[in-house]
């Protein structure tokens, strides 16, 4: 049998070692590609753990600033907030908590960090629905829960934040947030949409997070009427082209693994930057198996983020942004 041009090693030459495996590498993942997650909670005396998120926490006003500290001096400069106030409503939502702690995170830090802040309203109702419902308890109504999104998007922007991300999946609030805030002379803002969020199993472990699960005696038991089908990636692609002719500067997929088709596609039909959320629920299941000696949880958690890359993103939300300098070395 004849050699190929290759010689008898054929492709394995550059895999044989080390070197030549890290200097042949297409992909490349950075610590300034990743963006921190952190939890910041209402009335409750001290940091609280949260299942299936190593090193991750609810955290108090104090232990928010402490823990932004630590990752700076980590390398980590990006950060998503979720603020989580301690009073649940139906229809009059306050968001001064998060707002505040926007004020004193970049009074302490500024331009130390870019700090994005998370708007949705599952955090502040009653029902852990993402915003407003009707009065059969069956329907969250689009126009009243835009308005507020849009309230909630400008307070958080003239607090501090650099950018704010709508998670709620409404239609429209992409163009109403932008209006707001040009119309508040905060063009500067920027606005990173969750524009292909997934009716997702993989969400758990950050509802405990952030106290946001569907509850409470109302018809509406989930967020599969706003929330993409997993099923329909061209649902996915309509809603991010949307958003982005309506102003978004970012778009998104939501959940990251069991999406990478989606990403891949969607990164080369729309030219903008793409962010993808390494969710709870994914990122619970690599620690899980390390806890069981099933995975090496760094080889495995590096493994998703190149994925994500691979795919198209060019940035990736992950809890274990943190730790990325040490796995990353």
């Amino acid at each position: 049998m004849s050699e190929s041009r290759f010689g008898s090693l054929g492709l394995r030459r550059l895999r044989q070692n080390a070197h030549l495996r890290e200097l042949t590498r297409e992909v490349r993942v950075g610590v300034e590609q990743l963006i921190q997650p952190l939890f910041v909670v209402e009335g409750i005396a001290q940091r609280e753990s949260i299942p299936g998120l190593t090193g991750v926490y609810r955290d108090t006003s104090a232990t928010l600033l402490r823990q932004i500290e630590q990752d700076l001096e980590a390398g980590v400069k990006k950060f998503l907030l979720f603020g989580v106030p301690g009073t649940k409503g139906t229809t009059q939502f306050s968001h001064d908590f998060t707002a505040s702690q926007i004020r004193g995170i970049k009074q302490r830090f500024g331009q130390d960090l870019f700090l994005s802040v998370d708007v949705c309203l599952c955090s502040s109702t009653e029902h852990g629905q993402c915003g407003l419902l009707n009065p059969e308890g069956d329907h969250l109504e689009n126009g009243r829960t835009v308005q507020e999104l849009a309230r909630q998007a400008l307070q958080f922007a003239q607090a501090g934040a650099d950018c704010v991300a709508p998670s709620d999946m409404m239609d429209g609030r992409i163009g109403a947030i932008r209006e707001a805030l040009d119309g508040a002379g905060l063009d500067r803002t920027l606005i990173l949409s969750y524009s292909a969020k997934f009716h997702s199993r993989f969400y758990g472990p950050f509802r405990v997070a952030a106290d946001s699960a569907p509850k409470g005696a109302v018809t509406l038991k989930d967020r599969a009427s706003y929330q993409i089908d997993p099923a329909r990636p061209k649902d996915a692609l309509l809603s991010s082209l949307r958003d982005a002719e309506e102003g978004a500067d970012l778009l998104m997929v939501k959940p990251g693994m069991p999406y990478l088709d989606v990403l891949a596609s969607l990164s080369q039909e729309i030219p903008l930057p793409w962010a993808v959320y390494e969710v709870s629920g994914e990122y619970a299941a690599i620690e899980l198996m390390a806890e069981k000696g099933l995975i090496s949880a760094r080889e495995a958690h590096l493994e998703a983020w190149t994925a994500f890359v691979r795919a198209g993103a060019a940035m990736i939300i992950t809890y274990g942004a943190r730790n990325a300098r040490t796995w990353l070395g």
